[in-house]
């Protein structure tokens, strides 16, 4: 912690207090918009991209949360994302490394779809 921060538990309780209350998203989204607005763009995108990416687990990773990629050859589990085509981050799920891709996309971009509401096309 940078040393004008108050102390790590009070800074963790505002997150906590933020995190339980949605305010991190709220925030996120928010910083997305003006972004967006300062490159010239609308607040609310109508175009994206969907990836993901599998990664090793450490051993203390449990069993239940990870599995085996036989694509790359990872065990672990694989992050799926959706971004905007600024790359700003629109959604993103976890799941164990032998999730399909097309049932992990399948899920996310429901979620996806029912937060932006004018996303129409996304690229994979």
């Amino acid at each position: 912690m940078p040393g004008d921060f108050p102390p790590w538990d009070r800074v963790y309780a505002f997150f906590r207090r933020w995190r339980d209350h949605g305010l991190v998203k709220e925030f996120h989204d928010r910083l997305r918009g003006q972004v967006r607005e300062t490159l010239g763009r609308d607040a609310a995108p109508t175009a994206g991209v969907i990836d993901s990416q599998s990664v090793k687990a450490d051993a203390v990773v449990g069993s239940d949360s990870r599995g085996f990629d036989g694509g790359k050859l990872v065990n672990g589990r694989k992050r799926h994302v959706v971004v905007d085509t600024l790359g700003l981050l629109l959604g993103v799920m976890v799941t164990a490394a032998d999730t399909g891709d097309r049932t992990a996309a399948h899920v996310l971009l429901g979620q996806v779809a029912d937060v932006h509401h004018r996303l129409e096309l996304v690229l994979g």
